[in-house]
Order: structure tokens, then C-alpha cells, then sequence
């Protein structure tokens, strides 16, 4: 890449709110939920090729409205440039309501009439921002129009001009052309001259073509793929890439050969089609990876097909496309599941390496208790209303120490804090909130998980479900067995849910912890395949076992985010100790503590001793000196 090109890729096109039906096998008319997420060819192969490590862009509108801002934003989560995204302040974002009926039918309905991607003009193409990228990649259905035409041809001549890499997706949905009807969304050919003509006119702009072989069809003009492979010769000296869905994909360089077999092939894989809805964009992601990156045609085939049957393995399109590693891993190991998203390490690697954000620390005032303040109003004789309006203290506490940065956190509860974890989602806080009934050992969930867990579908995605589980060595097997079935049904049902998953052991109500014992439930817990996001854990005591610590984690998961230490209520200058033995070790990200902030403040405000804005000072300065401890230098 050149010093200029600080961009590998630029994508132009439609971007979409994919609502995709979460029954699998039923009619759209039948389906009771969605799951929304972003969509449209060229936003999936930009977000696509970002998860391959490509440094990517894409030029497109969105509307101003709550569709075109999760676009935006998740774009950005995904690692895409945003730059040349423009805010339409006229026209909807687009969205396409689809889903799964079987293994061959899919459909979907566009909602684009006058939306904002096709009001993309000729004034949006900006020459520096073309400038940055070493490719652009533009799709067919945004040469469907004269406005959309003249924006994407605009854009790809000056890339010629600038000695650019040019890429077309044929991208042919008929009824996006006009061809049909609003109930014909899945239909992915008929045929037309003038959509033909239309294309003709435009192949000699690319070095690189991409089809089905129906959309080579359609730009050939003919419905015989090798005639229309060489009527599309004719016209571009392009190399042409012709999919073939299960098969694999042929590439033509030069001469168009007798049969799709003698073009250069990669290797194929042979897994259960699940979704083929977006599996042509995750192919072109992986394609560009290789040919960006200077690989041979049989390596970028190698990387492309794979992404294309992990792709159709999973639900949605852009949420089912591999992150670098999980490719590595995947082209490594093989396919020892066909059915892809059963493969449980293949979906660890896809989970872990697709979670948005890489948090290196994190501090965090934990106030979801609930038992320890109902006994402190008991002694009071105080109210339980007033639990609430003292949580709304430890926010702003929380609020004013954090100062909208970077790396803060709070546990609260939605039995007290409800409304606290909804004003907590307006500022930069890491969330988390519980998931059990306090106290309860076996385990057992609270009123917003629900027995079956299925409560977590309410949860907000930036809420990070907590579970304390009370492991103690000396429990009977029959507590033991109740814990783990609970443990796992929750953790499965987080991964399902797309939460983060942060599991808190307290191994002994009664003593304090022992190192082993500590070392041990962590690892029985990796046995029964559960591998938190998260974990929080009380001090162990000699900087060793740390160390012990992160080997046993990274052996099992080397992806987990990280250790949070526990307060157990020890006062702020003992854990001045603890700190220091954690920070031993890289796998401890940082501290989650409550009762050795907010204990004796509660007390007093409670008991009517100070004000809001005293306990808000208390806090705060009880808080700044913990975070103080864990940055003071080893």
C-alpha cells in the first residue's frame, strides 16, 4: 500500500437494516421475531472484508434516523470508515424484511422505495477520499438508475484514473431493476436486454467481475454460462470470477475455457446449507482479502470459499461472516462438523474474535446488591423506596469519577436500579447487571432472566449478564449437578441472546478463599464447556498462583476477555495488596468492587446523617482512591 492509500478498500452502494425472521422454516407472514441486522451488498463485503483484517470504506446514504444511525454505528464497531457515509436528511434508510423457509427458499422483501442509498449523486464522490484506497468495489444494483449510475461510475473512473484496483459485483436482483414485483425479492433472474445493455456498457471499467453464474447470464445476454462468460471476454480484459454455490468458483484470467472446470478452482467445502442470503458477500470479502493482499488465485479462492460456507452455516449475513483468526482456524483444522454453527471451538473463535471492542482495563463500582440493602433499611427502619434513590447516587458517583472516559464500569441491578441502567446506556460506561437471586445456592435466576433464561431477550446488547455462583468444594454432588445445569443453561443462553457473559465465583461464604480451590472450579467449569467473556474473582493470595491462573485460562480460551478482582467488602487500603499480586498477571483486567465504596456512605444516608451531594462526594473520593491503587506502578 502506498503511503497515500490508508484505505485498502472502498465499497459503493446500497446499505440496508436486514430484519431477518428468527423462526426457521416458516412463511414471512408466520414469523413472531426479528433480529436486526445491518445489510446491502456493499456494507456487507465493507464490514466483511474489516473482519479479515482489510482496512476498509464504503460510500453510501443512510437516513437520519434511528435505521441509518445503527448502520453508522455499527459499521464502526465493525472497524469500517465511515467517512464517506452521507446523512440524507430527506429520505428513510432502506430495509429488507427476510427469512429462512428451507434449504432453498428465502424470502425477502425491499423496502427501497426512494430510500436513501439511491439518492447517493455525483456530488457525493469525493477524488481525495477515492484517493486513500488501493480498491474501490462497486455492485449492479447501483447502475439501475441514472442518479445511482452516475455516482458509481464517477467513482470508479476516477479510480481508473488514479491507477486504482476496480471491482464489480454483478449484484443482480431483478426487482431492484424494476423487473418485478414487491413479492418477487428472492427471484435472482429474468431476463432483460435492456439490464444487459445496460451492464455491457460498463464491464471494460473493472479488472475484476464477480457473479453467479445467473448473473453472468444476465450480463452476457444469454443463458449459457460459458457463452456468456465469453460474450462478457469480449468486452473486458476484466478477470472473471464465476460462483457456483456449492461447487466452489471457477476463475478466468485470459480464455474463456470449454467448461467452468478448466478455469482455476480453490478448494471446496462440503457443509450443510443453512442461509445462502449474503453468503456471495462474505465469498467477496474473502476474495478481496487474498487479491489485496497479493495471494495467488487459488489461495484468494481457498479464502473465499471458505467464507462463503461459513457464511451459509449461519443466520443473518454481515453477523455470520468469519474474523481473520476464525478463517486461520477453519482453513487449518477442516470441517470436522458439516453443520458449521454446532462446531462449538469454530463458534468460540467466530464469538470471541467478533465481540466489539478490546477493553485493556477496566474499573468498576459494583452496586447490584440487593439482600445487603434491604437488611440495612431493616436496621434503619428506613425505606426500601429509598434503595433506588440511593443507587441513582452511586451513579452519579460512578458518572463523576469516569468523566466520560474510557475503561469504567458499574454492576446495578434492575430490581432497585432499573431506572439507573437506563440512564446509564446514555453515557461511556461498561454495563453489567445480575442474573441470579441473591444468595441462592443452587444458583437460581431472578425475575428478569426467568427460569428458562428466556428473559434475556429483553436485556439491552451493551448489558453484560453477571452470575455469582457459590462453588464450594465440600458442596454434595447433588447441589453440584444443579449448579452446573444452571450454569449452562445460562451461558448458552447468553450466547444465543449475543450477551456477554461474566461469571463471578465466591468458593466459601464462611472463610476466606483458598488458591486451590479457586484454581480448581475455574477449571472444572472450562470441562463443562462453559467459557465466560468475563470472570470475577475473589484475591488470590500468592503471585504464582496468578500466573497459574492465566495459564489455566489461556489453555482452555484465549480469548476471554479477562479477570475482575472482588471486594468482599475489605477496606480500601487492604486491597491495596490484592492489587498488586493481580496485577501480576495479564489476564486480570482490572477491579469490580462495591461494599468498600459505598458501605459506610449508605449508613450515614440512610440514617439521614449526610446529603445526596455528600454521599456523592463520598463515593466519588472512595472510588478514585481504589482506581488510584490499581494505576499506582508495581
Amino acid at each position: 500500500m502506498k503511503k497515500s492509500e490508508n484505505l485498502d478498500l472502498i465499497t459503493i452502494g446500497r446499505s440496508s437494516v436486514d430484519l431477518y425472521g428468527s423462526q426457521i422454516g416458516g412463511r414471512l407472514e408466520d414469523m413472531r421475531t426479528f433480529q436486526k441486522y445491518i445489510g446491502g451488498s456493499p456494507t456487507n463485503i465493507a464490514a466483511g472484508a474489516a473482519r479479515l483484517g482489510l482496512k476498509s470504506a464504503i460510500i453510501t446514504r443512510v437516513g437520519n434516523e434511528h435505521m441509518g444511525r445503527f448502520i453508522v454505528e455499527q459499521l464502526k464497531k465493525e472497524g469500517v470508515n465511515t467517512d464517506g457515509i452521507k446523512i440524507d436528511q430527506e429520505r428513510l434508510t432502506a430495509l429488507v424484511i427476510l427469512g429462512i423457509r428451507n434449504k432453498n427458499d428465502f424470502p425477502l422483501i425491499f423496502y427501497r422505495e426512494n430510500c436513501a442509498d439511491m439518492a447517493l449523486s455525483t456530488n457525493d464522490i469525493d477524488k481525495k477520499f477515492i484517493s486513500r484506497a488501493k480498491c474501490v468495489c462497486a455492485t449492479g444494483t447501483h447502475l439501475s438508475n441514472v442518479n445511482v449510475e452516475g455516482a458509481t461510475i464517477k467513482a470508479i473512473s476516477i479510480a481508473r484514473k488514479l491507477k486504482k484496483k476496480t471491482v464489480l459485483d454483478i449484484d443482480f436482483r431483478p426487482n431492484l431493476w424494476g423487473l418485478s414485483d414487491h413479492n418477487d425479492g428472492e427471484n435472482r433472474y429474468i431476463k432483460s436486454s435492456e439490464v444487459t445493455k445496460k451492464l455491457q456498457k460498463n464491464l471494460r471499467l473493472f479488472d475484476l467481475i464477480v457473479g453467479t453464474e445467473e448473473e453472468f447470464h444476465i450480463a452476457g445476454g444469454i443463458n449459457h454460462t460459458i457463452k456468456a462468460l465469453k460474450n462478457v471476454r469480449s468486452l473486458t480484459e476484466a478477470v472473471l470470477v464465476c460462483k457456483r454455490g456449492p461447487y466452489g468458483a471457477s476463475i478466468f484470467e485470459n480464455t474463456i475455457k470449454s467448461n467452468l472446470e478448466k478455469g482455476i478452482t480453490g478448494r471446496n467445502f462440503k457443509i450443510e446449507v443453512f442461509n445462502v442470503l449474503g453468503a456471495g458477500d462474505g465469498f467477496m470479502a474473502g476474495l478481496l482479502r487474498g487479491w489485496l493482499k497479493n495471494k495467488n488465485w487459488e489461495t484468494c479462492l481457498d479464502f473465499a470459499n471458505a467464507c462463503g460456507a461459513i457464511a451459509v452455516s449461519r443466520h443473518g449475513c454481515t453477523p455470520s461472516y468469519p474474523s481473520w483468526e476464525e478463517l486461520s482456524f477453519f482453513l487449518k483444522k477442516g470441517i470436522k462438523n458439516p453443520v458449521l454453527r454446532k462446531d462449538q471451538d469454530l463458534e468460540n473463535i467466530h464469538w470471541s474474535t467478533t465481540r466489539k471492542g478490546n477493553i485493556k482495563k477496566i474499573l468498576i463500582f459494583a452496586f447490584d446488591h440487593r439482600t445487603q440493602f434491604e437488611q440495612l433499611v431493616n436496621k434503619l427502619n428506613s425505606s426500601k423506596k429509598k434503595i433506588s434513590l440511593f443507587k441513582n447516587l452511586c451513579l452519579k458517583a460512578a458518572l463523576k469519577v469516569s468523566n466520560k472516559k474510557n475503561g469504567f464500569g458499574i454492576i446495578c441491578d434492575d430490581l432497585y436500579g432499573r431506572e439507573i441502567l437506563h440512564k446509564a446506556s446514555d453515557h461511556n460506561l461498561w454495563i453489567a447487571r445480575p442474573a441470579e437471586l441473591p444468595k441462592s445456592c443452587p444458583v437460581q435466576f431472578g425475575n428478569d432472566v426467568g427460569e428458562n433464561c428466556y428473559g434475556l431477550i429483553e436485556w439491552p446488547k451493551n448489558h453484560i449478564v453477571k452470575l455469582l455462583c457459590y462453588f464450594n468444594p465440600k458442596d454434595t454432588e447433588s447441589i453440584k449437578i444443579k449448579q452446573e445445569r444452571s450454569l449452562i443453561s445460562l451461558y448458552r443462553s447468553c450466547r444465543q441472546n449475543n450477551l456477554e457473559f461474566l461469571l463471578e465465583i465466591i468458593t466459601s461464604k464462611e472463610c476466606e478463599a483458598n488458591d486451590e480451590d479457586i484454581l480448581n472450579v475455574v477449571n472444572n467449569i472450562y470441562r463443562i464447556g462453559v467459557r465466560p467473556d468475563w470472570w470475577k474473582l475473589e484475591p488470590l493470595k500468592e503471585k504464582e498462583n496468578w500466573l497459574k491462573l492465566e495459564e489455566l485460562i489461556f489453555k482452555w480460551d484465549k480469548f476471554c476477555r479477562g479477570v475482575l478482582l472482588l471486594g468482599l467488602d475489605r477496606p480500601i487500603n487492604k486491597l491495596d495488596v490484592c492489587f498488586k499480586l493481580a496485577k501480576s498477571s495479564k489476564i486480570v483486567k482490572g477491579f469490580a468492587v462495591g461494599r468498600s465504596i459505598f458501605g459506610k456512605v449508605a449508613e450515614n444516608w440512610f440514617s439521614g446523617k449526610i446529603s445526596n451531594s455528600d454521599a456523592i462526594e463520598l463515593m466519588s473520593k472512595n472510588f478514585i482512591k481504589l482506581c488510584n491503587l490499581w494505576n499506582k506502578k508495581i
